[in-house]
């Protein structure tokens, strides 16, 4: 035997491994498509019976909360702090007797009251079974700002609005909107000398001299002077004092700051006078030291008012 002679293969042997290796790829590669097969089949099934208790918690949901009559709204209960008629106020909350509790939005009777620009807060709440409950907090008026609208024809009309102590604009609430008779504003202070375009309503100030006298004409309910005298106007076309007009006839010029202090030195001044029986005419307490006053004469002091007894502002709580 030659030692170079090859040695006969056996290929049966070499078949056998290239089909077991076949074979073997083949098992893993059906495996995985089976793995695949139930990974996809379990998520179908999850997707689907999600699906299915979603819509079902819909479906139970608006069977028995928001098609349920049994949470129709009965009653709708109304407080404010202020003059508006309830049934003004149900208007603006847009509620109707039958509205569906739960389907009620409650932002949005929220945010359409707060619209409204005499209203300050509202608050609104569900009261199972029939009942929607609604809490309205008003704002109060402190002045009043008077001007010409120009209208068709070249005429022009005489428009009144309020201010709040925060400088918010309010225009007058009519008559078939209150729950009282209106009163009328003549108790309160007349601004004069702003620009019209400053004060629009439904919205705040931003004129420093016009918040300034409304910090004046509130600081000023609080004092020891509101007893004494009464505010007529308060002029506000300058730039760093306000002119303040009472109804004894006299004239006070305030700085835009402090208030209160300057309150007080009025106090002190006017006290002065009535030791010796005499009334203010001028007072500039827009100085710090040597404050300039002048006194009313005899004659004029004798045109004085007297302090009038003035109606407070109506408040009522209605349910």
């Amino acid at each position: 035997m030659s030692w170079f002679s090859r040695r006969p293969k056996n290929r049966q042997h070499s078949r056998r491994r290239v089909l077991d290796v076949k074979l073997s790829n083949e098992q893993r590669r059906s495996a995985r498509l089976r793995w695949l097969g139930v990974a996809f089949g379990s998520a179908a099934t999850a997707f689907l019976l999600i699906t299915l208790c979603w819509k079902g918690g819909e479906w139970l949901l608006q069977k028995l909360l928001y098609q349920n009559s049994a949470f129709a709204v009965r009653e709708i209960e109304v407080e404010t702090d202020g003059v508006i008629a309830p049934e003004q106020l149900r208007r603006w909350a847009g509620v109707n007797e039958d509205d569906n509790l739960f389907a009620l939005d409650l932002a949005r009777v929220k945010r359409d009251l707060e619209y409204v620009p005499v209203i300050r807060q509202a608050e609104v709440e569900r009261v199972l079974p029939h009942t929607v409950r609604v809490r309205v907090s008003e704002r109060e008026p402190v002045a009043q700002f008077v001007f010409a609208q120009p209208r068709l024809g070249a005429t022009s009309e005489q428009v009144t609005y309020t201010l709040d102590a925060e400088g918010f604009v309010m225009p007058q609430i009519p008559p078939y909107q209150r729950a009282v008779p209106p009163s009328t504003n003549e108790w309160l202070p007349l601004l004069t000398g702003a620009s019209p375009g400053d004060v629009r309503a439904g919205r705040r100030v931003e004129s420093p001299q016009v918040l300034a006298a409304l910090k004046l004409v509130t600081a000023f309910e609080r004092s020891p002077m509101a007893g004494l005298v009464d505010l007529r106007e308060v002029y506000v076309g300058s730039p760093d004092v306000l002119l303040v007009s009472t109804e004894q006839r006299g004239q006070v010029l305030f700085g835009i700051r402090n208030p209160e202090q300057q309150l007080q030195r009025w106090r002190s001044v006017h006290d002065y006078g009535q030791r010796f029986g005499a009334q203010l005419a001028t007072l500039d307490l827009s100085v710090a030291n040597n404050v300039p006053a002048r006194w009313l004469e005899a004659g004029e002091a004798a045109l004085v008012k007297p302090k009038l007894a003035r109606t407070p502002r109506p408040k009522k709580r209605h349910v």
